[in-house]
């Protein structure tokens, strides 16, 4: 793995790649209370604008991190222009897989809690601040998320088909303007706005590496397993609507085809869990088989319209 950035545990460091060091110019050496991380494949256009969010938090001290994970095109270069900043890290992942992607992060962060953001999403100035309030507050919160609103392309609306079901699946997430601790794992916070603290990953093995996005697939429900796991161990999982982030949609994410798909994917996501979850037999057919077809019915509905 190659890892460039300043790593706060070394003065005068900036870069660390094929085991040389490159010192520049020094820094002051902080502790991060939270680590902000973009697991990205692959998403140069989005992916500088993700990084400059976290670079306006109003919050300190943190540091980011940026996990490029096996991408093919101008990410390093993205990344890399943003080092100067003496907040950023880039670590490359050669092992496709999101969750894959999102353990590296979190071993590398040097604070106790790790905070996603997408690579397509761009956080509001408060947003660390906002979730490391929380958890200061509540020995007892493993995980925690916010409020997510969509960015459209320019010049563009969204489609007249889009219901509010649709538009969760793309990111799309608001429980409300109050703070509220969730009981069911499908409230999870959504993983594109999404904090958890760095011990509890560890004790549960960190994220299953069978769900969550291997390239272009759409397998997810790493979160909701994460939340299962969090509620059977006595822990709690907050939605917090002040820590804001935005979901850019691409123009492929608003034609009917990519919701059929992801409603493939989501079916076989929801077996997966209820595997790893011990809960497979007649429930786990009757609910995998239901999401799907629910989601497939949801989608076909919608073509003729689109």
């Amino acid at each position: 793995m190659v890892v460039e950035g300043n790593l706060g545990l070394f003065p005068d460091v900036d870069v660390i790649a094929n085991d040389l060091l490159y010192f520049t110019h020094p820094i002051p050496m902080v502790a991060p209370l939270i680590s902000a991380i973009i697991c990205t494949h692959n998403r140069e256009q989005y992916l500088g604008a993700a990084i400059d969010s976290l670079l306006a938090q109003t919050f300190e001290p943190y540091e980011v991190i940026v996990v490029d994970n096996a991408s093919t095109d101008g990410t390093a270069e993205v990344a890399k222009a943003r080092l100067s900043s003496g907040k950023v890290r880039y670590l490359y992942e050669p092992t496709l897989g999101l969750s894959v992607a999102r353990n590296t992060g979190a071993e590398a962060a040097q604070s106790p809690i790790v905070a996603y953001l997408d690579d397509d999403a761009e956080a509001s100035e408060g947003w660390l601040a906002e979730l490391v309030k929380v958890f200061d507050a509540n020995a007892k919160v493993a995980i925690a998320g916010g409020k997510v609103t969509l960015l459209w392309p320019p010049n563009t609306q969204p489609p007249h088909w889009l219901s509010a079901d649709l538009a969760s699946g793309l990111g799309a997430y608001d429980l409300g303007d109050q703070l509220v601790y969730i009981q069911q794992p499908s409230l999870t916070p959504r993983g594109l706005n999404y904090a958890i603290r760095k011990q509890f990953l560890q004790d549960v093995g960190g994220f299953d590496a069978h769900l969550g996005r291997v390239g272009k697939n759409l397998l997810s429900n790493e979160e909701q397993q994460m939340t299962r796991l969090a509620l059977d161990h006595g822990w709690q999982v907050a939605y917090i609507p002040t820590a804001l982030a935005a979901h850019n949609v691409s123009l492929a994410r608003m034609q009917p085809s990519w919701f059929l798909s992801r409603s493939w994917w989501q079916g076989i996501s929801e077996s997966y869990r209820e595997q790893a979850s011990n809960t497979t037999g007649l429930w786990q057919l009757r609910s995998g088989g239901e999401r799907l077809v629910r989601g497939l019915y949801k989608t076909v509905k919608y073509i003729p319209s689109a």
